[in-house]
Order: C-alpha cells, then sequence, then structure tokens
C-alpha cells in the first residue's frame, strides 16, 4: 500500500479547524504519539528518503518502514507497518533488537494529534491536526491506497488543499525540521 499525503503549516489555526469541521471533520479525543526514529547500519537514510520509526501511542507500539518518496508533489510513498504487542516491555524489545543488529535510535518526535476522517469528492481521507513542540501546528491529509488509486489519492488531496487556500506545504517530516532547528542551536 501507499501513503499519500500532503503537509501544511497552520497560521490560523481556528479558522482551518473550523472549515474542516464544516466539511464533516469529527476529530478524535487528542492523543500523545511519541515517535523513535533509527538511523541504517549501512546506508543513509536520509540520503535514501525512508524512515524506520518506533512510534507509542500509551501502551500501543507500532514499527513502520517507510520507503523513498515517489511522488514529490504529495508526498507518496510505501508505508509497511506492523504492530507491536500491547505494553511497553514489547516497545523495549524492538528497539533494543534493532540496536543489536546495528540501527541507531536518531530523535525521538513528540506530538500531540487529533484526527478525523472526511469525505472530499467522494472520497474518504484521514486528517490529522498536530500540535509539534516547539515546530507549532500542522495539518496533515492522507490516503492510503494501492497503486493504481496513486494519481486519483493525489488529486484529491491536491484539490481538498487548494479550497481550503492551502498553497505551501510542507514536505520535509517532522524529524527532519527538528534536526535542522537542533543544527541551528
Amino acid at each position: 500500500m501507499y501513503e499519500v499525503e500532503l503537509k501544511f503549516a497552520v497560521a490560523d489555526a481556528q479558522g482551518l479547524y473550523s472549515q474542516l469541521e464544516k466539511l464533516g471533520a469529527n476529530w478524535s479525543p487528542p492523543v500523545f504519539q511519541c515517535d523513535q526514529y533509527f538511523a541504517h547500519p549501512s546506508r543513509d537514510f536520509a540520503a535514501t528518503d525512508e524512515a524506520l520509526r518506533l512510534r507509542s501511542v500509551g501502551d500501543e507500539h507500532i514499527l513502520t518502514y517507510k520507503g523513498p518518496v515517489l511522488d514529490r508533489l504529495t508526498k507518496t510513498r510505501r508505508e509497511i507497518e506492523t504492530p507491536l504487542a500491547i505494553g511497553s516491555a514489547a516497545a523495549e524489545s524492538c528497539q533494543e533488537t534493532l540496536v543489536l543488529l546495528g540501527f541507531r535510535p536518531v530523535r525521538r518526535v513528540e506530538k500531540r494529534r487529533r484526527s478525523a476522517t472526511l469525505v472530499w469528492q467522494q472520497t474518504s481521507i484521514t486528517c490529522a491536526w498536530d500540535e509539534v513542540p516547539p515546530l507549532g501546528v500542522y495539518v496533515e491529509f492522507e490516503i492510503v491506497t494501492d497503486d493504481a488509486g496513486r494519481a486519483a489519492a493525489a488529486e484529491t488531496i491536491l484539490a481538498l488543499a487548494a479550497s481550503l487556500g492551502l498553497t505551501q506545504s510542507e514536505h520535509r517530516s517532522y524529524l527532519k525540521m527538528l534536526i535542522e532547528r537542533d543544527q541551528q542551536k
């Protein structure tokens, strides 16, 4: 499966949030997500545009591989998610295994996320409202699809963004933005 997404920095949080609610977004309660990213022992994920992440939300943990970006306009990429057993022991064992295999922890990304689904042009779109200290507030639109649906998913997300007046998408990951910020200190 492929993840087709666009992310935008939010300048007018209340206005955009209201617009999305008018379109049918019914927001979930916020959850705290902690993402630990890893560097590969023999290839540079920054150069190959890949990512390996262990996401923790409470006692739930998911190991995610994100492949290279295939479409720069919408940040389309292959994504493989592997849920782990419930509880902190599973996450600790996974992280220990990765380290023993030569992977190196790079950085944690922590955020408060609210999620919603809305239907736009007869397509279900997942929306994420992220508060990422110290970066600010971002909104993401995502459709998960097979290879045949990638182009239509990209068109749908681009049309939604345009209808909301969102024109400057952010293609950097939160990880990359935080690393760049860390280097400026």
